[in-house]
């Protein structure tokens, strides 16, 4: 009787300390839960970055080639970084990975289907980058 009533209690304090860590992890360790945050604090905590869209020709990153600024180009396939004298950087977007990478030309290729390919070819025209995609199937 006295084994019984142990395995018993024993099963009880497991359900009680599983649905108290269930508990805790479902309202977090270090946040309260339930407490709403205004619009004021999320911009504050995320330094008030912008989410306004901007023209590729029109967003400089900060970097700096030889005379020229770097910019970004959003293709298809991912986003593509370069100067007039380079690709700085190709990000592949989701379902995409970067196949290669030279100087002047990249692509990108498709995750489920390896045929599906996005080339970019970078020119340069009175000292401004300029990116040209092409895809291919």
């Amino acid at each position: 009787m006295v084994i019984v009533a142990g395995w018993l209690v024993a099963a009880v304090l497991a359900v009680l300390v599983g649905v108290v860590g269930i508990g805790l992890v479902g309202t977090g360790l270090t946040t309260r839960a339930g407490e709403s945050v205004s619009e004021a604090q999320v911009e504050q905590e995320l330094g008030s970055v912008s989410t306004a869209p901007t023209a590729a020709a029109e967003s400089p990153t900060a970097a700096q080639g030889k005379g020229t600024t770097a910019r970004s180009f959003p293709t298809r396939g991912g986003t593509v970084v370069a100067d007039c004298d380079k690709i700085t950087s190709m990000a592949p977007a989701q379902g995409y990975e970067v196949h290669e990478q030279s100087a002047r030309e990249g692509e990108f290729r498709g995750l489920r289907d390896n045929h599906v390919r996005i080339k970019v070819q970078l020119t340069c025209a009175a000292g401004t980058p300029q990116i040209r995609e092409r895809g291919e199937s």
